[in-house]
């Protein structure tokens, strides 16, 4: 009896992922010429050639990955609060990709604020703010208030690098994916989050089936839809493995290529500093134009720094467990 059950959940739980991959590569063929249209980008390498592509296709595959984890995955009320969260950012991308006019900064500001305190009060109160530093082997207790400041920096980071990131066929959602996918074996390797680690892996093929579009030369975008709520689940992920320091290695890639342009702008607005004057930003766009790297060369390759990244914090991890 008990292994029926068993093999109902390991089938269930087999179907739930195809499911979730299918259904995101249905949709996005059904709702393509529904999404709102791109109008090219002036300021970014070759950023015109995207003008008249479909974009927000974010909104289909979070969708698809929010009804699959509340139909295969563990709907706890902590879990839950998660989903909601996460269709909040794509929701604020995806109405910014209908808008005619970009929103500002600073409303998009606003609402990552609220999200991400939001974010911070749910992992505190069910996971308490223990924190635990692998490479040196120990283990921190933290103050609520100051874990919460430090979760909000966290979310806010993940959120902006990673929609910056978003530039170049299939960068930032392959990155994305392998970001989750050193997170998820880092989860399994410490056993914590048994309840939440499926999650992931629907996160994951639900992006390969955006990706499946996507691929260069690409047929449609995701959109700040996408990228906004790509970054949260990292930042979730990361806070869920109680390890959140992790985050820097793996998810280095996104950081440098989507973070330094941030960096570079809020010197120079704020304090008048100029640093990276002979570096274009975001990091996909200086190897493209003045490294005359294509666009396959740049996705390849930074995904591949990132590969060696995240092995070595496995392996760190590994011995430290």
């Amino acid at each position: 009896m008990i292994n029926n059950i068993l093999n109902n959940i390991q089938l269930t739980s087999f179907f739930g992922i195809m499911a979730a991959f299918l259904l995101t590569c249905l949709f996005i063929h059904l709702f393509y010429s529904k999404l709102p249209t791109d109008q090219g980008r002036d300021f970014a390498h070759d950023g015109k050639l995207s003008a008249g592509k479909p974009r927000g296709a974010g909104f289909v595959f979070i969708v698809v990955f929010i009804a699959s984890s509340v139909l295969f995955g563990n709907v706890s009320t902590e879990n839950i609060i998660y989903l909601i969260l996460v269709f909040a950012a794509m929701l604020t991308g995806f109405l910014d990709d209908c808008s005619k006019a970009p929103w500002g900064e600073y409303k998009k500001g606003l609402l990552d604020l609220v999200i991400a305190v939001m974010l911070a009060i749910t992992v505190i109160n069910f996971n308490g703010t223990t924190i635990r530093i692998v490479s040196l082997d120990m283990t921190l207790e933290i103050p609520k208030i100051i874990y919460g400041i430090l979760a909000v920096i966290l979310v806010w980071v993940s959120i902006n690098v990673t929609n910056c990131s978003d530039g170049v066929d299939g960068l930032s959602g392959t990155l994305t994916m392998t970001t989750l996918m050193t997170f998820y074996i880092v989860m399994e390797v410490l056993n914590v989050a048994d309840d939440f680690r499926y999650n992931i892996l629907l996160f994951v093929v639900c992006i390969l089936g955006y990706l499946w579009f996507n691929a260069t030369p690409s047929k449609l975008m995701m959109g700040d839809a996408g990228s906004r709520a790509m970054g949260l689940f990292i930042a979730i992920v990361a806070l869920k493995t109680g390890c959140p320091i992790l985050y820097i290695p793996a998810a280095i890639v996104l950081i440098l290529d989507g973070g330094l342009g941030l960096v570079k702008v809020a010197l120079l607005r704020f304090l008048k500093i100029h640093i990276l004057k002979n570096t274009r930003t975001p990091l996909h766009d200086h190897v493209r134009k003045v490294k005359n790297w294509s666009n396959t060369q740049a996705v390849f390759r930074f995904v591949i720094i990132q590969i060696v990244v995240s092995i070595a914090v496995v392996y760190m991890v590994l011995i430290a467990s």
